[in-house]
């Protein structure tokens, strides 16, 4: 499986760069009047999101993230059926799946919750994951980081920002949380350690009741905790990552399941994408996708005929040049569930590699008429449009289905390589530079943005609209960054008048 040790480093870079740059630069005190809540006098909602977009275009660029449109449309589709009854006020919430094994969750102020591919494969049912995630929204909506920093008036940004980040992002050494909290000398350990917990306490009431009105188990919550603390004490230095973060113990499993004993009881069924997905994840994370094969061969051979062991075997097939294969063992599942829209899909490909390709387009296509608001639909459409060198049709998709277009970061690429196949080369450029532009790197899209400007074809109108589009990047990208574009691409130099 893949994983990622650095990720506790970069995470922590950043929060400690974007909170550490705001006390640099603003004066400690301000003789103002005290407007809006205490938490906005030490880190505003906007200094949240913009620590937020770091963070993700950490995890971007350093390729955490399981990119996969079904897994993560399925997490989103979680998230937010869980945002809606939540918090009075909207967050901008993103959700995102890490690429690591380790069972953690971590949220991010700006509206930034990312969810290990271990907490995923290890969720028993749905509402487990749902108890996880309600309680790293609570994080985000009761604005936890802030309210401790502002409540710790001995403590900097930056120690609080180091702090956080080695907490959200599960480092694998517990010495790294210590040594954060000890960056601050005249900081109160014991209150700091006090004021977490009572975040964790608030966090699981407000999760827990969310998860109610959405409709999950609020058992979920509880019982995950539990499980995991159970294998905390068989196997010792086997602690669960989202321990370490997110320390349990019998006293906050049993708050937590004294609360949702005392909400009305919910019978919830998990989904049928709930033990789809966790196949198609176990799949991606195989560091061998032989080693999947066999794993859900065996189940199969074993008398597990479940759709979650026929879809992981076809889609692990299909993942090491099988497809005829994949075809065959996709067969049950078809016929129990022929409308179901993970299935189509990888029916489809499924065809179309297997050299059925008329077959596989005509089903991708009812695919996306019984699901036209399907993100991971649209998207493969427009691929086999785009692989058919029908760019136009591709365009027209992308553009008329406004649920993928700016939700969906894969548009945006689609999009410039349907105007690259249609010879407007000045709208590809605009395109791939909002690709990169909404992935967090700003070094490729001024990149994108200067090979555009340098067409020799450009019309009037597409120059204004590209260098509008490069001033208005320029200005947003702090100086330091601009300077360390500068001094590591010649091409820049002098660009910025610096």
């Amino acid at each position: 499986m893949r994983t990622y040790p650095a990720l506790h480093l970069l995470a922590a870079l950043t929060l400690t760069t974007a909170l550490g740059a705001q006390a640099q630069g603003t004066p400690a005190a301000l003789d103002l009047p005290q407007m809006g809540e205490p938490a906005d006098l030490t880190l505003s909602p906007a200094q949240e999101a913009k620590i937020g977009a770091e963070v993700a275009a950490e995890l971007y660029g350093g390729d955490y993230l399981v990119e996969d449109p079904e897994v993560s449309d399925y997490i989103n589709s979680v998230g937010w059926k869980l945002a809606a009854k939540g918090a009075a006020a909207p967050v901008p919430f993103k959700f995102y799946v890490i690429g690591d094994p380790r069972i953690n969750a971590f949220a991010v102020p700006g509206g930034l919750v990312g969810i290990n591919a271990g907490l995923l494969l290890s969720a028993d049912n749905e509402s487990e994951l749902a108890g996880v995630m309600g309680h790293e929204q609570a994080h985000v909506t009761q604005r936890h980081l802030a309210r401790t920093a502002a409540d710790t008036r001995t403590a900097n940004i930056a120690t609080w920002a180091a702090m956080i980040a080695a907490i959200i992002a599960g480092s694998a050494n517990p010495d790294v949380i210590f040594g954060a909290l000890a960056l601050g000398q005249s900081v109160n350990y014991q209150r700091e350690v006090n004021y977490t917990r009572a975040h964790e306490l608030e966090a699981d009431r407000i999760g827990i009741h969310t998860m109610a009105e959405a409709g999950y188990d609020p058992e979920g919550m509880a019982s995950f905790f539990a499980k995991l603390e159970q294998q905390s004490r068989l196997y010792g230095a086997g602690l669960p990552e989202i321990l370490r973060t997110h320390p349990v113990n019998t006293t906050r499993i049993a708050e937590a399941r004294a609360r949702a004993e005392a909400l009305p009881k919910t019978e919830h069924r998990d989904s049928v994408e709930f033990s789809l997905m966790k196949a198609r994840t176990q799949v991606l994370m195989a560091e061998r996708v032989n080693e999947a094969v066999d794993d859900f061969g065996r189940r199969l051979r074993a008398g597990d005929n479940s759709p979650a062991v026929r879809y992981g075997y076809a889609f692990a097939l299909s993942k090491v040049g099988r497809a005829d294969d994949g075809l065959e063992a996709l067969k049950p599942l078809v016929a129990s569930l022929p409308r179901q829209v993970n299935v189509q899909l990888l029916q489809a490909e499924l065809l179309a590699d297997s050299g059925h390709s008329a077959e596989g387009r005509a089903l991708l296509a009812k695919a996306l008429t019984l699901n036209p608001r399907y993100a991971p639909a649209i998207l493969a459409q427009a691929q086999a449009l785009l692989d058919d060198k029908k760019p136009a049709e591709a365009r027209q998709l992308l553009l008329t289905r406004d649920q993928a277009l700016g939700t969906r970061v894969e548009t945006y690429r689609l999009l410039s390589e349907a105007s690259r196949q249609l010879g407007n080369i000045a709208e590809s450029q605009f395109q791939i530079a909002t690709y990169y532009l909404q992935r967090g790197d700003q070094r490729g899209a001024l990149t994108q943005l200067d090979a555009g400007l340098r067409l020799a074809s450009l019309d009037p109108q597409d120059r204004a609209r590209l260098s509008a589009m490069r001033q208005d990047l320029i200005e947003k990208i702090p100086k330091n960054v601009l300077a360390d574009i500068n001094r590591g691409d010649r091409r820049y130099r002098n660009t910025y008048g610096q």
